[in-house]
């Protein structure tokens, strides 16, 4: 019997060509459409230049209107081969260069574009066996399987290659058009936006807030019917190519076996079977393939379990994948203008109030420095503000908690109104700020101070007195990082929690091992960058940190304690530790000079010293990433009517161009030794005097 009629019979009907129990599946190529072009004489842009070109025309013209062509760019081969090299570094690790892609993946490309940009019939999103594009990790299987094992095979397989690739170009194309449109209080799934920046913004505008409303709202992002998204969507790009690819991923089901099950959706025994064979494969030794990316380092694991849970959450819509981040922002971007608009009407300046006078004014205050903050009633300014970090909403109200429970039921019903789901009364809390809200893992809270005031009073006198004002906090949680700490196995107990050693690296180096702890410790020093109390919390990482190796290195070394580990390597680790003491052994200081050991870098902030503290930095209110700050520069230096204006105001002022500057800067250090014209002059009219006044004592001299 020849092979392919047996591969045949142990297909499943569903998936056989010839099958009698249902008709044929079509599949997505293009064969019937005429030979394919020549995908060479295709690769004729840059891809950079063409996205950046989208960039600009959507910064440029932020209009209300939606986008009416992107099938423009999405039928560049460019941007499908770009795409491509973006999905193989995040399948294999590494990026492609552009030349080294050979025709056949250029035909897969063209295949993929053409089934993709077709209306009729549709892009089959999840498709398992009818692939126009195979991922370069995926091994040719031609061994025969047996029906059952097909079946369990395509009902567990995750999502293909080509899936990705697609979502990538749409992710390409979307992006640049909704970021001119997000609010500038959204801070998640955005690029060169994050944590960093949500804390800082709390820092710097939240400081007068007493009543805060923390809303959960990941339920009702994740329960978004593709029609809400869509109409959402819609607002802003009206191509049709690509709303239909984007409606047949929403709309495609999915295979239950594809998406991965959370860790909320386990249940205690299914918990413990998974860390077990996680525990169990971990301990086995693993040869990588030819094409298969490398584990994360240790200490990037490390860092990744400290993730915040408002940052750990990720919707997933259909057959969206990479797409469904950008989808929820867009969504959601419709609360944030409405809480702009709440944010304006609710501002009621006092008249016994000079701090604000405006609805954006941050005040005449320093937010870098500590805030005094009068407290609250019926003379004093209404005023409120909010952030939002991904499906987390934080609002701040400095007024009556009448006020905040009356925001509360507006923006449950807002919910309810536009995203078709109303979220729970325990998903939506209002707080004081004297208990504390917890927000990024850190808790923003404010400590009443008595400074003393000084001040001149009428006739003169001094007047010290004592003030009494409040202090913005925003410190990292302990309990947080501790229970982080404990998931991660490296301490134990909660109250006084105890280290424990750090087994994953029992088979490393002490300087391998050292090094991988350093870096950890270097990214905890960033993460909790803004946090008041970055010392305390950094030194209690890098004491469980010191703690877990010396434990380690105990066990590893023979030498039963802490104790004895601390007194022959330090209290950083950074002496050798050796497993013999024999007297023929070369120094360790010999062995490094001839380059067959490693150095061993001590395990840093082991003094409180040594760690930074917190940074004040200032954050504006008008901020505006790098990014987009070069963007709208480069608009309006390509504006002409920018340069007129720019010529008027130059001869209408008589305001030297910077190059006469230069010329005359040069010319006066040439001549007169100084920088400035208006030094020079000084400096001569110095340089007379002395002479005059040398010449009137030289007169005095000779008369006498």
């Amino acid at each position: 019997m020849p092979p392919r009629t047996a591969l045949r019979r142990l297909l499943p009907s569903r998936l056989h060509p010839v099958g009698r129990r249902s008709p044929p599946q079509p599949v997505p190529a293009v064969a019937d459409e005429g030979p394919l072009p020549d995908p060479y004489a295709l690769l004729v842009h840059d891809p950079i230049d063409l996205l950046s070109s989208l960039w600009r025309r959507a910064f440029a013209h932020p209009l209300p209107a939606p986008v009416p062509n992107l099938s423009g760019y999405a039928s560049r081969l460019d941007l499908w081969l770009l795409s491509y090299q973006r999905s193989c570094a995040h399948a294999t690790g590494s990026f492609p260069p552009r030349h080294a892609v050979s025709l056949p993946i250029l035909n897969s490309l063209l295949r993929l574009r053409a089934s993709a940009l077709r209306r009729h019939p549709a892009f089959i999103w999840g498709a398992s066996t009818h692939l126009l594009l195979r991922s370069p990790a995926d091994p040719p299987s031609t061994v025969p399987v047996s029906r059952r094992k097909l079946e369990a095979r395509l009902a567990n397989a995750p999502p293909p290659f080509q899936d990705r690739v697609v979502q990538e170009l749409l992710l390409l194309l979307l992006e640049p058009v909704f970021e001119p449109r997000f609010s500038p209080k959204s801070h998640a799934f955005r690029p060169s936006r994050g944590p960093h920046t949500a804390i800082r913004s709390i820092r710097s505008h939240f400081a007068a807030y007493l009543w805060f409303i923390s809303a959960d709202l990941t339920t009702v992002v994740d329960a978004l019917s593709s029609d809400t998204i869509l109409s959402c969507v819609q607002k802003a790009v009206s191509d049709r190519k690509v709303l239909s690819l984007l409606k047949s991923a929403l709309n495609a089901p999915v295979r239950p076996g594809s998406v991965p099950l959370r860790e909320k959706e386990l249940d205690g025994l299914a918990k413990k079977r998974l860390k077990r064979k996680v525990l169990r494969k971990s301990r086995k030794k693993k040869v990588l393939n030819e094409n298969e990316p490398k584990p994360d380092p240790y200490w990037l694991r490390l860092f990744f379990g400290f993730a915040p849970e408002q940052a750990c959450h990720v919707p997933n819509y259909g057959h969206c994948g990479i797409l469904s981040p950008l989808l929820a922002n867009v969504c959601l971007n419709e609360l944030d203008w409405w809480m702009e608009e709440r944010i304006h009407d609710y501002f009621c300046p006092s008249r016994h109030d000079s701090i604000w006078k405006e609805v954006g004014d941050e005040g005449c205050h320093n937010p870098a420095w500590p805030e005094f903050v009068p407290s609250s009633g019926k003379e004093k300014t209404r005023k409120m503000d909010y952030l939002r970090f991904g499906s987390h909403v934080l609002i701040g109200i400095r007024g009556p908690r009448e006020d905040a429970v009356e925001i509360r039921r507006q923006l449950m019903e807002f919910c309810e109104s536009t995203l078709g789901l109303r979220p729970e009364n325990s998903m939506v809390e209002i707080e004081h700020i004297t208990r504390g809200i917890e927000f990024l893992d850190h808790v923003i809270t404010r400590r009443v101070i008595y400074p003393t005031l000084r001040y001149t009073a009428s006739g003169g006198n001094i007047v010290s007195e004592k003030g009494i004002g409040t202090l913005l906090s925003v410190t990292a949680s302990l309990q947080r990082c501790i229970r982080h700490f404990r998931k991660l196995e490296l301490v134990k107990g909660d109250r006084d929690p105890e280290p424990l050693p750090c087994s994953p690296m029992l088979y490393s180096g002490q300087a391998h091992t050292n090094s991988q702890m350093n870096k950890f410790l270097e990214t905890m020093a960033d993460w909790y960058k803004y946090a008041d109390n970055r010392k305390k919390i950094v030194g209690f990482c890098a004491y469980v940190v010191r703690s877990s190796l010396a434990k380690l290195y105990a066990a590893r070394y023979r030498l039963k304690s802490r104790a004895k580990v601390y007194k022959i390597a330090s209290r950083d680790l950074s002496r050798p530790l050796r497993e013999s003491t024999r007297n023929d052994a070369p120094e360790y200081s010999d062995l490094l000079r001839m380059g067959l050991v490693d150095f061993i870098e001590g395990v840093q902030f082991a003094r409180m010293s040594s760690i930074p503290s917190c940074d004040y930095t200032p954050f504006p209110r008008n901020w505006v990433p790098h990014h987009e700050l070069v963007l709208r520069e480069y608009i309006k230096l390509q504006d002409p009517k920018f340069f007129c204006e720019l010529h008027k105001t130059i001869k209408r002022k008589e305001i030297n161009s910077p190059q006469d500057d230069v010329s005359r800067m040069v010319w006066y250090y040439k001549v007169y030794g100084v920088y400035d014209a208006k030094r020079s002059l000084m400096k001569l009219n110095e340089w007379k005097n002395n002479d005059e006044a040398a010449n009137k004592e030289n007169q005095i001299l000779l008369d006498t």
